[in-house]
């Protein structure tokens, strides 16, 4: 199998990509591939495809299996099994941050409550527990928030996202009209009922 200019600049692009965030280049090959492909792919293609022993791309595939980043097919008439991508690419995208939510996140979460309910021994352990509990706090929030984002559907989600600052300019209208209510009823004074 011979990759096109195209494929391949996105492939070797996406190993390199992947290296960066913790994912082993060969492994970010392999996704590449299987997401530009048409078709499900067995290992053998994969590893003709992008030069890699068949047990690389053995590995490789159990890695992205076990981050549920793609999927195994079973074609008629052949005992290969087939490797695909899902479709959508939010549903990559939402799959991924669960799995480093999963990996990342929560052990930090659990190593930083751990912390917080020690008993300080001097000051210096107080002004750490401190700012633990503020890294703490932070962590937590964005990971509600990142949980609420998750449950909404891929349109709102989009939407969403297009409104950037927009949202900002919401809050601060959301404000105004809240001070204005206030004003308003500190106006009418206490109520003269009876």
């Amino acid at each position: 199998m011979n990759l096109t200019p195209l494929v391949q600049t996105f492939v070797l692009h996406f190993g390199e990509m992947g290296s960066r965030w913790g994912i082993n280049r060969t492994v970010g090959q392999i996704y590449a591939l299987l997401y530009v492909s048409a078709n499900p792919l067995n290992a053998d293609e994969i590893a003709d495809a992008l030069g890699f022993s068949r047990s690389n791309v053995s590995m490789g595939l159990k890695e992205l299996e076990s981050w549920r980043l793609v999927r195994l097919q079973h074609l008629p008439n052949d005992r290969r099994e087939y490797f695909s991508t899902p479709d959508d690419v939010w549903a990559i995208f939402r799959t991924l941050a669960e799995e480093r939510r999963k990996r990342e996140v929560d052990p930090t979460l659990s190593m930083l409550r751990n912390a917080l309910i020690q008993p300080p021994g001097s000051e210096e352990e107080r002004f750490a527990q401190q700012r633990l509990k503020d890294m703490h706090d932070l962590i937590e929030l964005v990971t509600q928030w990142f949980g609420d984002i998750q449950q909404l559907d891929t349109k709102t989600l989009v939407q969403l996202m297009k409104l950037g600052s927009k949202a900002q300019k919401l809050l601060e209208m959301k404000n105004k009209l809240t001070l204005v209510g206030k004003s308003a009823k500190a106006a009418k004074g206490p109520s003269q009922d009876g």
